[in-house]
């Protein structure tokens, strides 16, 4: 609608609706809706057409606005709309059910010793090319039958919220032994995070390079890309980011659960460097579990996501960086704003009709986030994968099952075995199979949404193909589709005109692939529709050590890269 003219004009044909932003039209059955609404409400032109969307789309927004609000008010007792965010709300809605009493870190030291420790979540792929060999799909009896499996942890951020937390009598304790720390159990009251230097023997390198132990955000220079990285982007720049590599690590900043777990899989504690000691309870989990349980029992997808947004928005509140907040003066004068200007804090002004608007960073600072939440609960969310993967995959499979990729909450895997589903049966106390066919034998409605337990993504249908090229840009190829993931790239661009072949093309022969993708922008407060074309598939990774063929990988640190001299080394497995 881009003159009032046309809202006298009567409905456009249906080629007149092309959206330019999805670089699509309309469909029959679209077009047909639309001159059934017309017919309906007896419209005379595109004005009446345009009052009855605007009045639907209100007034349905508002229909489940106050449907969000009834539902905040019966099971928390608190109003949405006295809320400015989704996280606020849940926030007061834990403090209020479960009538928790935190401490506040009043050392700067001890806040920025848990700062330190916030690492989020780790993702990439540590092999970036496999084909599943079995009946289901293609199968060749000279090579041994394998499948890919796509897992997934239930609620992995909820399952760690219900894990023993911090909450009060923080206090700097002596070092103790390592066997000390060693036998701390994970539900006693007393609970420690630590500051280590750790060494990462060579004889756990092959065993761990896919999925290496305590990830930490690390800068890698040029010097030390692949020769095949080397050449992909040669004007490569470092920056920090997390990687899962096989160095050894120094003031390394770490739960204790986690580094029980490091030093059981062979990690070794060189030095103790600090220790902080805090009183530990499941204060989350009542909540967490209340929401879990109402998720089970919800009627429709509305009130599904109405409890998986009540428990998922919460964390993000546990380690609100306070440092990012702004305060926005407004100046009517230009001596006004000059005055702002003039100040330390300034950082940008931008002059309106008749006033300025002036950004400023904040003056004072109020460090009162429980961060010692936010550290604890990353932490053990990647020990729990960690246990999955080393304690429960490895034993079974050895050698035959290895890790391809890694989202946070996700694995993708390739397992060596004859038939990986009927392997499920004696541990499917460790699956989520609810979401299986009904007739499926290993349907089971037991797990159903239990936080923690594992589920398959593909829902019992078999992978064919997978090719992971760099972190969130991904293709897994079904029988009966395609699951694709390009970060940064607008959905309809994916949908439309990359597909699982284009991936295979980006990783065979190393170029990127660039798209044309339009969205609306605001400059100055003024709309405008905009064509970028941006790079939106690409074969280069600098996270791992890529190898000459382009697919195995090697974690940064693994004995065979870290000597200056070795020009050829391994290439993975096969």
């Amino acid at each position: 609608m881009s003159s009032w003219k046309k809202f006298k004009e009567p409905l456009p044909p249906k080629e007149a609706f092309y959206s330019t932003l999805a670089e699509t039209g309309l469909k029959d059955e679209e077009y047909q809706h639309a001159l059934d609404v017309w017919k309906k409400h007896s419209c005379k032109d595109m004005g009446d057409y345009h009052e009855i969307y605007l009045r639907s789309d209100v007034v349905l927004l508002a229909d489940v606005f106050q449907s969000f609000r009834k539902m905040a008010m019966e099971y928390y007792g608190l109003d949405p709309a006295n809320f400015y965010t989704a996280p606020g709300l849940s926030w007061s809605a834990l403090l209020k059910k479960t009538n928790a009493q935190l401490d506040l870190l009043t050392e700067y030291d001890m806040f920025r010793f848990m700062e330190d420790g916030i690492r989020g979540g780790v993702c990439g792929p540590s092999r970036r090319y496999a084909r599943a060999n079995n009946p289901a799909v293609t199968h060749d009896p000279d090579k041994p039958t394998s499948y890919i499996l796509y897992l997934d942890a239930n609620n992995l951020y909820g399952w760690a919220m219900s894990q023993y937390l911090p909450v009060r009598d923080f206090k700097w304790d002596e070092v103790r032994s390592k066997d000390f720390y060693m036998k701390v159990g994970k539900e006693d009251d007393k609970g420690y995070i630590l500051e280590v230097d750790l060494e990462y023997p060579p004889n756990l390198h092959d065993s761990h390079d896919e999925f290496a132990l305590a990830p930490e955000a690390i800068e890698i220079p040029f010097e030390r890309l692949s020769p095949l990285q080397k050449e992909m982007c040669p004007s490569y720049k470092p920056y920090r980011k997390l990687t899962m590599n096989l160095m050894n690590k120094e003031k390394y900043v770490v739960h204790y659960r986690n580094l029980q777990f490091y030093i059981k899989h062979g990690m070794k504690i060189t030095k103790i460097h600090r220790v902080l000691k805090f009183t530990q309870e499941p204060w989350m989990r009542s909540y967490i579990d209340f929401n879990t349980q109402e998720r089970t029992q919800a009627k429709n997808d509305f009130e599904k996501n109405r409890f998986k947004l009540m428990n998922n928005s919460v964390f993000g509140k546990t380690m609100e960086n306070i440092r990012k907040r702004v305060s926005i003066k407004i100046a009517s004068t230009k001596e006004e704003a000059e005055a702002y200007v003039s100040q330390p804090g300034f950082v940008r002004y931008v002059e309106m009709l008749n006033f300025y608007v002036i950004h400023m960073k904040k003056a004072n600072l109020f460090l009162n986030k429980p961060v010692y939440t936010g550290i604890t609960v990353l932490d053990l969310s990647k020990l729990l994968m960690y246990e999955f993967y080393y304690d429960k995959l490895k034993p079974k499979y050895g050698n035959k099952c290895r890790l391809l990729y890694t989202d946070t909450d996700s694995l993708i895997l390739e397992v060596i075995t004859e038939d990986v589903y009927k392997d499920f049966l004696p541990d499917i106390d460790e699956y989520d199979t609810s979401e299986y066919p009904k007739d499926h034998f290993l349907y089971s409605a037991k797990n159903k949404k239990v936080i923690g337990k594992m589920k398959d993504k593909m829902e019992g249908k078999p992978i064919v193909e997978y090719v992971g090229l760099k972190p969130k840009m991904y293709s897994v190829l079904k029988l009966d589709g395609v699951d694709k993931k390009a970060k940064g790239v607008k959905r309809y661009v994916v949908e439309k005109d990359i597909t699982h072949d284009s991936y295979l093309k980006v990783l065979k022969t190393r170029n990127e692939q660039r798209h044309k993708m339009n969205s609306i922008r605001s400059y100055g407060h003024q709309l405008h529709n905009v064509t970028q074309e941006k790079v939106s598939l690409s074969a280069f990774d600098g996270k791992r050590w890529m190898c000459n063929d382009g697919i195995h990988t090697i974690a940064f640190g693994h004995y065979t890269i870290s000597s200056s001299s070795l020009t050829n080394p391994r290439v993975g497995p096969s």
